[in-house]
């Protein structure tokens, strides 16, 4: 039997790994509700498992999601996750070889350099030497770009990286230190009985022209077996949990697994799974733009994780989607930081008494403002006269007597009062037997679509408008000024409306291209969203935002939000415009040629 002392760390970090792990996973499933479990077991002796089992191998091991981000960043995350991945799978594959058994104890493959004092005499035993120093020299770079991300994070392109404390940071030495302290065991295993590679090899012959190999060389593997027992024990209290809780994560979004409003079972494995990898710290404005560092969603994620929220970091947010669009695990960072706001509501419910009798209209489209168009009245004046000029019949849902969506209230946490008057625009929706909801505020567009449950079609001005180009109803004359787009946050990444505005502008002028465009899109800082009193940082982010939409002067900077507008208007030299506004102007002087 092969065995040495050494081994116990190894193997106890591994027995203790493998119960604390089961125990989470299974309180997990235990927390789900019926529906939900029936659905994981269904998927599990499904076709759906494939899938689940694909996108473990392209994301929690390849990581081609941060690839396509970040590539430097992807090969580091991929060099640990894969390499450490293949030494395992190969070894255990030597190993079971070698050994002429189907299993070998735990930690036989992972210390097999050290049972054996003889050169390999299995079917491709040098090409089983050569695979596992391929892979370590992979993994070995992979700790390396860590290390310098640590130092000095512009070297894999971020412009700032998490800030860890103390426990953090001893679970993070404790995983670098296990592969180049194998490197050394194995090298000094090679240098007395030349069993390396072509990289343990040549290290362990240097190794044995000056150093007593046969007392250090027990030293090493020592060392690798309490940094790999250290590590498993830190594992599941550290962020490293998101190595096993990503594929239970893949699981349940394959296996149709739902989640709440509220912070439910889905969530908590969402916030599990967040590697803190940092690429959300650097999409964020309010860090890129304002200085602010404290709020992002890897603190913020782990502050749930620690059971430590704060209102602050709860409520300081612009909700504009760029860390969820470019997070590589697809945490759905937004809801999380929604239903953590629900813990902060205000408990005290409003009164709408006040919200006047309504008289039920008949129409087939029924346009909706909103709070954000009534504000901006020229974008409001420009619908009416567009849906005039269509000759479809239409009614001003709230011309005179405006009820908000409710989508502010939602933003807030306090989602007993929107569903107040959600309801009162329920009713008035369903009494005009309308066939086409329109809005001019992707805001109100977005609640209109996720939590109203209409039984018609709900469309943003500018689908709308588009449609009406295509079809003929209306006509616009194409002019020689050149046009800078926003995609609004909710409309673009919230939605996924890009192409119907662009289509629209292109008929009016020139449409030019930015570096912030579509899912990368910029927030315009005036979000609803943020709770704090942050307007000398919704001031920086302004002020940017119009520098990168005026880069190429163009003669007009539009967008398709009436908030947008506001917030742009302030801060450009240039022309801000709302799509319905410049298709209003451009079939005026059409009607007028």
């Amino acid at each position: 039997m092969n065995f040495d002392w050494f081994v116990l760390p190894f193997s106890i970090g591994l027995f203790l790994l493998f119960i604390l792990v089961i125990f989470k996973i299974s309180f997990w499933i235990r927390q789900l509700p019926l529906n939900d479990r029936l659905l994981l077991n269904k998927g599990i002796f499904s076709l759906k498992i494939l899938r689940v089992i694909k996108e473990v191998i392209l994301e929690s091991l390849l990581h081609l999601r941060i690839f396509k981000i970040n590539p430097l960043l992807g090969f580091m995350h991929m060099s640990f996750a894969f390499g450490w991945f293949m030494l395992i799978a190969i070894g255990n594959l030597e190993s079971r070889m070698y050994a002429g058994t189907e299993l070998n104890l735990p930690y036989y493959p992972i210390f097999f350099k050290f049972f054996i004092h003889k050169p390999l005499e299995i079917p491709f035993a040098e090409g089983f030497t050569f695979i596992m120093d391929f892979f370590l020299l992979l993994v070995l770079s992979g700790v390396l770009i860590a290390f310098s991300k640590r130092i000095y994070s512009k070297i894999v392109g971020l412009k700032r990286t998490t800030k860890l404390k103390a426990f953090d940071i001893f679970a993070m030495l404790s995983l670098w230190l296990i592969f180049p302290l194998r490197l050394f065991a194995e090298s000094s295993a090679a240098g007395m009985y030349h069993t390396g590679g072509f990289m343990t090899q040549p290290i362990g012959n240097a190794f044995a022209g000056f150093l007593p190999l046969d007392t250090l060389s027990y030293i090493f593997w020592w060392a690798y077996s309490i940094s790999l027992g250290v590590f498993f024990v830190c594992l599941p209290y550290s962020r490293y949990m998101h190595i096993p809780t990503e594929i239970i994560l893949i699981a349940f979004r394959h296996f149709g697994i739902h989640r709440s409003k509220e912070y439910d079972i889905f969530k908590d494995v969402e916030v599990f799974s967040c590697s803190r990898c940092g690429i959300c710290i650097d999409k964020c404005q309010l860090n890129t733009m304002a200085q602010v560092t404290n709020i992002q969603s890897a603190y913020f994620i782990k502050s749930i994780r620690k059971k430590n929220q704060q209102e602050e970091i709860v409520q300081n947010c612009l909700i504009c989607g760029r860390c969820q669009e470019f997070c590589p695990v697809g945490i759905k960072t937004d809801d999380l930081r929604l239903s953590q706001r629900m813990i902060f509501e205000n408990k005290e419910n409003a009164n709408f008494n006040y919200l006047p009798p309504q008289t039920p209209i008949k129409t087939e489209v029924l346009y909706f403002a909103g709070c954000m168009t009534h504000l901006t009245p020229s974008i409001k004046l420009s619908m009416v006269n567009i849906l005039k000029n269509s000759k479809i019949p239409f009614k001003f849902m709230d011309e005179e007597e405006s009820i908000c969506c409710g989508r502010p209230l939602m933003l807030s946490g306090n989602t007993k009062d929107a569903q107040k008057l959600m309801q009162a625009n329920i009713e008035i929706i369903c009494s005009s037997q309308a066939h086409t909801l329109v809005t001019s505020c992707p805001i109100c567009l977005r609640i209109f679509k996720e939590e109203y449950n209409l039984n018609i079609n709900v469309l943003h001005h500018s689908q709308f408008i588009e449609n009406l180009i295509t079809e003929g109803k209306i006509r616009v004359q194409t002019s020689t000024k050149t046009i800078s787009y926003h995609d609004p946050c909710d409309l673009g990444r919230g939605l996924g409306i890009y192409d119907e505005p662009r289509s629209i502008l292109a008929h009016t002028g020139t449409l030019l291209k930015n570096n912030f465009e579509k899912n990368n899109s910029l927030c315009c800082g005036g979000s609803i969203a943020n709770n704090q009193n942050y307007n000398l940082n919704k001031d920086k982010i302004s002020k940017q935002v119009i520098e990168h939409l005026s880069s190429k002067n163009p003669d007009i900077i539009a967008t398709a939000c009436p908030l947008c507008k506001k917030t742009f208007v302030k801060y450009s030299d240039i022309r801000v415009a709302d799509i319905a506004e410049i298709v209003n102007e451009q079939m005026i002087l059409l009607h007028s040629s």
